[in-house]
């Protein structure tokens, strides 16, 4: 990877968490308004039809992409993700994006946790201090005995989890398939489980929202192709530090659209949990 392209990539992150955190602001909007699994599964059919675009573009076409040794766990990884947007989309509603996103960013501790576990990888002294220091900080979020114990409070954090625990599965299953099958199935199996529960749901929409909808899938399909882009010109570990972009993004769209509020507790929180996430990629990318 040249310089020039490492920059680049790095831009490109950049672009997508903003991408990203747009496409958070109008889900927040939107679930405030309908039910959170019709508006994900209106999502997904743009985002399904997105990645059978891009498969059929490719060599080999949709059959190449579709093709695995291991559909089960490619299904369940599609599933998991649906229901991971799904739970975080609900605490967008319950918390504002503030407060899940400083407790959602969590999430590359959770992997660095679960590696051992799941994937058999080692995860010295070092990184389990930086994980215990993250979750200090998650603490400070959710400000134990106040509102560790509200339920909506732990909605983020169970995002987090199994957003974690997909991220594990995709570098599980990319031990035998490439990264654009892994893609295809994600965007296929997700949407077929959303319009198993979503249609049971379906409630009508005003003209304006559905220019909301129609602007959610379009930037939901345009960050996945950002990250595409970003991936294909620079390594992860160098551009992945740039994804607690999105947390500042968000955040000051919750400020500045939806009123929200930043407490100290999840200022000083937060930037613990950033800190102890960037020690933890660093040593990731030592090793």
């Amino acid at each position: 990877m040249t310089e020039q392209n490492t920059r680049l990539g790095i831009a490109l992150m950049v672009a997508t968490t903003f991408v990203f955190s747009i496409q958070d602001g109008i889900s927040r909007h939107l679930a405030g308004e309908y039910n959170v699994l019709m508006v994900v599964m209106i999502r997904y059919w743009f985002f399904a039809a997105f990645v059978i675009a891009v498969a059929a573009r490719k060599a080999g076409g949709i059959g190449a992409a579709a093709a695995t040794r291991q559909p089960l766990m490619q299904a369940f990884r599609g599933f998991l993700l649906a229901a991971e947007i799904c739970v975080m989309v609900a605490g967008f509603v319950a918390l504002g994006l503030v407060e899940s996103h400083a407790v959602f960013a969590c999430y590359p501790l959770l992997i660095a946790a679960l590696s051992g576990p799941v994937l058999g990888e080692k995860v010295g002294w070092r990184r389990w201090a930086a994980i215990a220091v993250g979750f200090v900080g998650v603490l400070i979020i959710l400000q134990p005995g106040f509102r560790v114990f509200a339920p909506a409070a732990l909605i983020p954090l169970a995002a987090a989890l199994m957003f974690a625990l997909y991220g594990l599965l995709t570098r599980y299953v990319a031990r035998a398939d490439s990264a654009a099958t892994s893609f295809f199935w994600t965007g296929t199996t997700g949407a077929v489980a959303m319009t198993a529960v979503g249609l049971w749901v379906w409630q009508p929409m005003t003209a304006a929202d559905w220019g909301w909808m129609g602007l959610l899938c379009i930037t939901g399909a345009f960050g996945h192709f950002l990250l595409i882009k970003t991936y294909e010109l620079a390594e992860a570990s160098a551009v992945q530090p740039f994804a607690y972009l999105q947390l500042v993004f968000a955040s000051a769209l919750g400020l500045l659209v939806f009123g929200e509020t930043l407490r100290l507790n999840v200022m000083l929180g937060a930037g613990l949990v950033i800190i102890a996430g960037l020690f933890t990629l660093w040593r990731e990318r030592r090793a």
